[in-house]
């Protein structure tokens, strides 16, 4: 299938190729009939020299005769080898110049790739398929480009994000323990208020300084894979114990529906990174009050964990919310959230698991869904 696509693609070069070929070869027969006509009326083309020596040169007939018997008549051989090889050349010249000027349009739109123009790449009407083949590749590169400069002022944005968030919780730790020192006999129920206050914020501080890191190593480095046997409910049930505090105080509960001899084979690490930042996804922009489902279960050769949360994510935003440095809130708040690595980073951690992870949204709930391959 695709030879035929292949010779489908260069039929009207090779139409036109064969035309000129067909050309060329003609004006060789032609030229090759002239030169058989000439050699059989040798009588009449040596009389037209011997004529053409007596009245440009004024020779007199018998010398005229001798120099035309002499250099042309004795030597016609010669003189129509030389004139069929001159042919020939010139006929090899005319076709090797064609195939250079498709060569010099070719190298034409690479000059363009290379100097990344703007304008599209055009060709001769049977270098069609090479042209649309060209275009699409300077719009592809174009397009990464523009992914590049994307992502790299997302980043910037991040950072400069993350150097302000990092600003605010060093400010208060400072002014906190100023306090502390400037009045060592302050209240011991003030005290331990401000020293709650400021270990608060020195705990974001940590966050906000790994998260800096994460962004500054994801680049940098590949995921690495130890894969051991799984158990998972047990995973998930001491991921929901962790988030216990952070939901319970906004009224939120996570529930497990899972088998408790549920295992998969994969780095449990990984894995809990991945889930961990789905729930903590969940657990930041569910409705208060509310129950997160997770559901897991063999389904043929595949585990699925569904994470289903009440609220809703817009369905233009439902497509990039697993792009690196994509946060679902525009505008960006020092309380809540990351630097928007987490769900990226899920993602490429599921795929190097041979899985898959994708988000559906409705107008009361949405689901994350992980596949992982069930453990043989």
């Amino acid at each position: 299938m695709k030879l035929r696509n292949k010779k489908s693609d260069y039929s009207k070069l090779i139409r036109k190729l064969y035309l000129y070929i067909l050309v060329n070869v003609m004006a060789a027969v032609v030229f090759v009939y002239v030169l058989r006509v000439i050699t059989q009326r040798q009588a009449a083309v040596g009389d037209w020299i011997v004529g053409l020596l007596e009245d440009r040169f004024h020779f007199d007939h018998w010398l005229a005769m001798a120099l035309y018997h002499r250099i042309i008549r004795d030597n016609m051989d010669f003189f129509i080898s030389v004139a069929i090889v001159i042919s020939i050349l010139i006929l090899c010249r005319v076709m090797l110049s064609k195939f250079v000027k498709y060569f010099d349009e070719i190298n034409t739109g690479i000059d363009i790739l290379i100097r990344n123009d703007d304008k599209p790449i055009e060709l001769s009407a049977e270098m069609e398929f090479m042209e649309k083949k060209l275009n699409q590749l300077q719009q592809t590169l174009e397009k990464r480009e523009q992914d590049a400069k994307l992502a790299e002022q997302r980043k910037n944005d991040v950072i400069m994000y993350l150097a302000h968030d990092i600003k605010t919780p060093l400010t208060s730790v400072i002014g906190y323990l100023s306090l502390l020192d400037e009045a060592p006999d302050m209240p011991i129920e003030q005290k331990a208020k401000y020293v709650h206050i400021t270990l608060d914020k020195a705990y974001r501080l940590e966050q906000l300084i790994d998260e800096f890191f994460e962004i500054t190593r994801y680049n940098l480095q590949t995921i690495a894979l130890t894969k051991v046997h799984i158990d998972l409910y047990y995973m998930l049930v001491q991921m929901t114990d962790e988030f216990f505090p952070l939901l319970a105080s906004n009224g939120k509960k996570a529930v497990i529906h899972a088998s408790e001899d549920l295992t998969v084979t994969g780095d449990p690490d990984k894995l809990a990174r991945v889930f961990n930042n789905i729930l903590k996804n969940a657990a930041a922009y569910s409705e208060d009050n509310s129950v997160i489902d997770i559901t897991a279960g063999l389904s043929g050769d595949r585990v699925s964990i569904v994470f289903k949360n009440a609220g809703s994510i817009p369905k233009d935003k439902l497509a990039t919310i697993f792009e690196k440095f994509y946060r679902l809130d525009d505008a960006r708040s020092s309380g809540t959230g990351g630097a928007g690595l987490g769900l990226a980073i899920a993602k490429e951690i599921i795929a190097q698991h041979g899985g898959q992870i994708y988000a559906e949204s409705s107008d009361t709930y949405t689901t994350f869904t992980v596949e992982l391959p069930a453990s043989k």
